[in-house]
């Protein structure tokens, strides 16, 4: 601690199941730190997802990396009917704080919060009917499932479970919207991109570091340090993400898993979310 200045990393590690990085609690005490003002977060990305889902005449949405909220209560106050997910309970607790303090309004009071795993999802959350209009996994969180699998590392069999399990949820015809941070620029520089991060918001940044493991010659995890101007009784870390360039995503998400996604907008992918600065 230096002048209230706090740096730390934690993995975390939950009792059961897929290791949630956020099980101590104390990432989830300060993502709002990190975050910063959430409407500014969101103001970035807003319009183009909002026209994205009506053009599609999207209604119900799974937020399947829901965290505290954010993008969630987003999308309830523009009217949708959303049913929120995360592995971790921590991050969980915050949604449910929100919902509880306006369960006077309608979409909040109807507003749905589970806890489920990605690697699991089909078994840990009903599915209605068909499935949802659209599945959303904003925020740069699928890079946070690791790909640490001893006997077979780096082959992403569970980042391919994910994916089917999530394009499961999807109706036919329906969206699926992933993103993640512009890894290409940190693996061909070894910095953060300059400028505005859409994902991280908050003036209370003061320094971003990256480092990237590499495993065979082959780039296998990238470690992002925050230095954080933090409140005297608050401590934060940022956990550890595993690398997903845009050349690893389009070999995961193309072509379509059997039975995953349904609609031509697949071909979309790899894509790009317009915004004034993006990181």
């Amino acid at each position: 601690m230096v002048d209230s200045v706090y740096r730390t990393r934690s993995l975390g590690v939950a009792a059961e199941g897929l290791p949630d990085q956020y099980a101590d609690g104390r990432a989830a005490r300060v993502w709002q730190l990190y975050i910063g003002d959430t409407r500014g977060r969101t103001d970035e990305y807003r319009s183009w997802l909002l026209a994205l889902l009506r053009q599609h005449r999207c209604r119900s949405v799974l937020d399947v990396a829901c965290g505290t909220g954010v993008d969630s209560i987003m999308l309830l106050e523009e009217g949708f009917q959303v049913t929120s997910v995360d592995a971790s309970d921590k991050m969980l607790k915050y949604a449910l704080k929100e919902r509880w303090e306006r369960r006077k309004e309608e979409p909040f009071d109807r507003w749905v919060i589970e806890e489920a795993n990605w690697l699991t999802l089909e078994k840990d959350l009903e599915k209605p009917g068909d499935g949802f209009d659209a599945v959303i996994c904003l925020g740069n969180s699928f890079a946070h499932l690791p790909d640490f699998k001893v006997s077979s590392p780096g082959d992403q069999s569970d980042h391919k479970l994910a994916l089917r399990n999530i394009a499961s949820m999807v109706r036919p015809g329906g969206v699926l919207v992933i993103d993640h941070r512009n890894y290409d620029h940190i693996l061909a520089t070894g910095c953060a991109p300059a400028g505005k991060n859409i994902y991280y918001q908050s003036d209370l940044t003061k320094d971003i570091t990256t480092s990237v493991l590499l495993v065979n010659n082959k780039a296998h995890m990238v470690t992002l340090d925050y230095t954080v101007q933090v409140p005297p009784t608050e401590a934060g870390a940022d956990p550890e993400l595993s690398t997903a360039s845009l050349q690893q995503v389009s070999a995961l998400l193309l072509p379509a898993p059997t039975g995953g996604l349904h609609s031509s907008a697949e071909r979309c992918i790899p894509g790009k979310v317009p915004a004034h600065c993006p990181g």
